[in-house]
């Protein structure tokens, strides 16, 4: 049966560091005989995160969101998913705020409120939470990142499946450093980890797609 996964991409820039790991990972999961859908979601309608309606409490729509804008039917197809994959930018220690507007969406409407259940969602998908930063990865711990990807993939695991990190760190942010006067980095050394190391996370990326439609770590 063919699997159908959804690759969302929450960077506003849609072929730079984010967007091409979150293509890639879809391109391996085609490749492997997935149907897959990317999304890019600052190209959506307008959208907001959770709005506290608390619709998705109620019968007959327990577990589902109800608000209405540009991120149902993004909520839908992952419903309908056999896996997603998700790439978020790190904005300021954190996720971009697209990301973090679907994240709430996503999450709240799997709450119960309850001892038991606690989640509305009993059929869980494999997720991949690729995260780029200009920060390398050897900074997340003293920063805090580490502990901030961790609690993410903590809460995707526990109400939408079973979840995988992909971090890229000290990415090239811009391709001239010049024009803004940037002096805390070194533009050459940031070119030459984008020809050296970044193939090989794209590579990670892609395999990492492969896996999700043909060897599931956690499917439906």
């Amino acid at each position: 049966m063919e699997r159908k996964i959804v690759a969302i991409n929450c960077s506003p820039r849609t072929a730079w560091n984010t967007g091409t790991l979150v293509r890639d990972a879809a391109e391996g999961a085609k490749a492997a005989g997935a149907e897959v859908q990317v999304i890019d979601l600052y190209r959506l309608e307008k959208f907001t995160g959770c709005v506290s309606c608390f619709g998705c409490k109620l019968a007959p729509n327990e577990g589902k969101c109800v608000y209405k804008d540009g991120l149902a039917p993004v909520l839908e197809a992952i419903r309908g998913a056999d896996g997603l994959i998700l790439g978020s930018p790190n904005y300021l220690g954190d996720v971009s705020a697209g990301f973090r507007a679907l994240y709430e969406r996503l999450i709240f409407q799997a709450l119960t409120y309850r001892t038991e259940p606690r989640s509305y969602n009993q059929r869980k998908i494999p997720v991949l939470f690729i995260m780029t930063s200009n920060a390398d990865e050897t900074y997340y711990g003293p920063l805090g990142y580490g502990s901030m990807l961790e609690g993410y993939k903590q809460t995707l695991g526990a109400f939408v499946g079973n979840t995988k990190t992909l971090v890229a760190g000290n990415t090239l942010q811009v391709k001239d450093y010049a024009r803004f006067h940037w002096t805390m980095f070194d533009p050459e050394e940031k070119r030459r980890r984008r020809e050296e190391v970044f193939p090989q996370e794209r590579r990670e990326a892609y395999d990492l797609g492969a896996e999700m439609a043909t060897k599931p770590w956690q499917g439906a």
